[in-house]
């Protein structure tokens, strides 16, 4: 689970990230990787997404598929997990007056869509992680030049930016007739016409390229430590 990656990330950085505030960009359909932060004992989640994409029913099933599988999550977690908020959240999928405002306010997830994760409106070192899962592949290089450099502003001195990146062919996914890194041989102007989409935009950045984003966008010079890419 992408929450327990990032989490184990930061404890070898030798920084302890329980009661510290995660800001996630990009929350997908499902805040999965907010609870599991909160599961291991993050004070408080923002969680923003361009689009209002979060779906109602699959946060109501949730609870109920964790309650199913106890012995897998638990195993999944280990000793990561703070076992009284995981029997809170038994519990409240148990509730037969189960509602996301319940959800998000027990779990200290504050979810924000639609958002501009490159105009947040928080105020300075405000947060401790700046963090996404299979995110910034989907954004065009000029917008993540404006995510940093908001990201440099609302991050404490001491925190940290660790984001996990896929530099796949995303439609290599759903083909196996389809390298990983088929999409690289073509032209920007070819690639649009393949993924020019919301949906399916792919951004092409090489991880080299990336950490010389990170480091044009001033994380080394801001007294931050150096972020954290994880990719596959």
């Amino acid at each position: 689970m992408a929450g327990i990656e990032i989490w184990k990330q930061i404890k070898e950085q030798g920084i302890e990230p329980s009661e510290k505030v995660f800001f996630e960009v990009g929350t997908g359909r499902v805040p999965l990787v907010s609870l599991a932060y909160w599961l291991m004992g993050a004070d408080k989640i923002i969680s923003m997404d361009l689009n209002p994409s979060m779906k109602e029913e699959l946060i109501i099933e949730s609870p109920d598929y964790i309650s199913q599988n106890q012995e897998e999550i638990l195993s999944l977690f280990g000793a990561l997990i703070i076992e009284r908020r995981f029997e809170k959240l038994l519990q409240l999928s148990k509730s037969e007056k189960f509602k996301i405002i319940d959800f998000f306010k027990m779990c200290q997830i504050s979810y924000i869509a639609p958002g501009d994760a490159s105009d947040t409106q928080f105020s300075d070192q405000s947060i401790d992680f700046h963090t996404s899962y299979n995110v910034f592949e989907h954004i065009p290089k000029s917008m993540l030049k404006k995510i940093l450099k908001e990201g440099n502003r609302i991050i404490k001195k001491d925190g940290l930016f660790i984001h996990i990146i896929d530099y796949s062919d995303h439609f290599s996914h759903s083909d196996k007739n389809i390298s990983a890194i088929n999409f690289l041989q073509y032209s920007d102007d070819d690639w649009d016409k393949y993924a020019s989409n919301r949906y399916m935009y792919m951004n092409r950045i090489r991880h080299d390229d990336f950490l010389a984003l990170f480091e044009s966008s001033g994380q080394s010079t801001e007294h931050h430590l150096s972020p954290i890419l994880v990719f596959y």
